[in-house]
């Protein structure tokens, strides 16, 4: 795994500093620490820092083609290189190499802005044509890897793989976003294209963008989308042979490294999946990692332990202090922009146990998004059966006003926590989903920002992002229209980046077979029965799982990297709250209304109410804000 730097003069043939340049790679050392190298020449810098995972001889980047003409920089692993590299080699082509980096650069001459449609992988990378005189930025179609970006006012093109990497560069925009401030106070991220900051952007996942020089605007293109085309009817049976041999397939294409390999193992369905079809692929054990928690309600080891059993693997186990909130500023100078999930931490933590053990994980992400596994799936289907059976123009007066009028009570059992669902059911279903997966309410944030903050809003909510995935879906199942919002918010601006950022902290770098576009494609074609049956969440993938993992794993709640904040904010972080949130700090910022802030603080510390949520987001855009030099 590596991290890519770059900047492009689109107007002219400036020449730029290479001190510059040194320092944005050097900005991403930790994505890298094998090797750097750049690349200079009139109008155009690339920079790479290299983790060395195949070819660790040879491949170093940013690599030319052997007439010089094509230069790349690539972070990530095309995993059909081999393949690949045969067909260019009939084609003509010569190789000097046998890293995937190589047909990277053969495929863009063979076939242009097409070569990402052969690729299978996870990639961000960028090509400089000298003869076309133009610069190529590329994604991979779930967003695994990142790719930063931004056109300044002097026509120079600037990118990287992460946010401080163009934020070493002392023409990066550094003003406020308030849209991006809206989304992360209502999701705890930032979904993209958005960046915290005006003028600065991610590309979207399953995305190009082509500069020419002397183009005014650049070229984006969509080369993918997942599609969700129902296959033809099948038996449950053969739906699940052909789930374990596509799974085993995706885990498969991903051992290949020439340096140690393991895999996460949480105990949960996903991580334990790819771990029995690693220890099937391959003779020697599996070394596993998993993290457990000194609080017995977050622990999930003694699960990880029965896969670990089963399948004689290389177990290494750590407990975590629960009490781990030490690394709050270290995640904020990782992440850059604000980030507000909390299980980064211990995502952190399993990090650093695995790079003592691999230099390349697998893990489990993406089995919930794409086999309905969440909570969240299961109560939005509940609410849209009665959603269906009752008219907006009925529905949205009444349990409005019922939502409005009952309490809200976080200290009482659940069952009588209904203001929540209440809500919910008083909304479209797209705005309802947002609601269920919101960080803060639309009430709390219309209290939480300044008078200021809301004119520079201009009316702009949130769920005009999840608005616009629906508009454009390829799909009016309302499943799978919600697993589509997931996959191209969640996903990719969450759980994705956390993993990233945490992995490339200790130099680790993380395969993430579930999200093979081969097999997602496939398992979007399922019967959403198949993906949610009843209260079922991830139907199928269970049973084909059944004769692999013991049923303990397999039908138990979910649990998830848990943190307790509540407890956090009542006691050990009980100061730096106050100091960073109510008593200066965001309070004097003007972007929030500081008696709103005040009250948060107040009625959490009391157990009135608990805004453990909306205090770490608080507090994490504090921890961002200092970290990017932002006052």
């Amino acid at each position: 795994m590596c991290g890519i730097a770059g900047m492009f003069d689109l107007r002219g043939r400036q020449t730029f500093d290479a001190k510059l340049l040194h320092a944005m790679n050097e900005a991403q050392f930790h994505r890298g620490p094998d090797e750097g190298g750049t690349f200079l020449e009139a109008g155009v810098a690339l920079g790479h820092r290299r983790l060395s995972i195949i070819d660790l001889s040879s491949g170093q980047q940013p690599m030319s083609s052997a007439d010089g003409d094509i230069v790349v920089v690539f972070n990530g692993e095309i995993y059909n290189f081999r393949e690949l590299a045969e067909e260019l080699k009939a084609r003509g082509h010569l190789f000097k190499t046998r890293c995937d980096t190589e047909v990277i650069l053969y495929a863009w001459r063979e076939w242009g802005e097409r070569c990402v449609d052969h690729f299978r992988g996870m990639f961000a990378f960028a090509i400089y044509d000298r003869k076309e005189q133009s610069l190529f930025l590329a994604r991979d179609r779930l967003g695994i890897k990142p790719l930063y970006y931004a056109i300044l006012s002097d026509g120079q093109l600037i990118f990287g793989s992460e946010l401080k990497v163009l934020a070493a560069h002392p023409g990066m925009p550094r003003i406020l976003d308030p849209f991006a401030m809206e989304d992360y106070f209502s999701l705890g991220y930032i979904p993209e294209p958005r960046t915290m900051f005006t003028g600065v952007q991610k590309l979207h996942a399953g995305h190009t963008l082509y500069f020419k020089r002397g183009l005014p605007e650049p070229t984006s293109k969509q080369y993918w989308d997942v599609s969700f085309t129902p296959h033809a009817v099948a038996s449950e049976e053969e739906w699940t042979e052909e789930l374990i041999r596509r799974m085993r397939d995706a885990v498969d294409v991903r051992m290949v490294a020439e340096v140690p390999l393991g895999s996460f193992l949480s105990g949960g369905v996903d991580s334990s999946a790819v771990v029995a079809m690693m220890a099937q692929l391959q003779s020697d054990p599996v070394n596993t990692c998993a993290i457990g928690f000194d609080v017995a309600q977050y622990d999930e080891t003694d699960f990880a332990r029965m896969v670990a059993d089963r399948y004689q693997t290389n177990h290494f186990e750590r407990v975590v202090d629960s009490d781990d909130f030490d690394l709050l500023d270290t995640l904020a100078h990782h992440y850059d922009e604000p980030f507000a999930d909390s299980s980064a931490l211990p995502t952190y933590r399993v990090c650093q146990l695995a790079r003592q053990q691999v230099t390349v994980a697998l893990s489990g992400d993406g089995g919930d998004e794409n086999f309905a596994g969440y909570r969240r799936h299961r109560w939005h289907m509940n609410e849209e059966a009665l959603r269906s059976n009752i008219p907006q123009s009925i529905r949205g007066p009444l349990f409005g006003l019922a939502g409005a009028i009952y309490p809200k009570a976080d200290w009482a059992p659940k069952m009588f926590r209904a203001k929540s669902t209440l809500q919910s059911l008083a909304r479209s279903s797209v705005e309802a989903y947002l609601h269920s997966v919101s960080i803060t309410t639309d009430t709390q944030r219309q209290k939480m920002f300044s008078a200021s903050m809301h004119s520079d809003l201009q009316g702009y909510r949130s769920v005009e992002t999840f608005n616009h995935y629906a508009d454009n879906a390829p799909t009016d199942d309302p499943l799978s229209l919600i697993q589509y919002i997931d996959l191209k918010t969640y996903l990719c601006g969450d759980i994705l980046t956390k993993v990233d950022r945490a992995s490339m902290a200790h130099a680790l770098e993380v395969r993430v077979p579930l999200l093979d576009h081969h097999f997602v494609e496939w398992v979007s074609g399922l019967p959403p029965s198949m993906k949610l049956r009843g209260q079922e969440g991830k139907y199928l993938l269970k049973k084909s799982l059944e004769p692999h993992l013991p049923n303990d794993v397999l039908y138990r709640d979910k649990m998830g990297f848990g943190v307790p904040l509540a407890n956090w904010f009542r006691g050990p972080l009980k100061q730096r709250l106050r100091d960073s949130i109510a008593d200066g700090g965001l309070a004097d910022t003007g972007y929030f209304d500081r008696d709103y802030l005040k009250k948060l603080v107040k009625q959490h510390e009391s157990g009135q109410n608990d805004h453990s949520a909306a205090l770490w987001s608080l507090l994490m855009f504090e921890a961002s804000m200092r970290t990017m030099g932002v006052t």
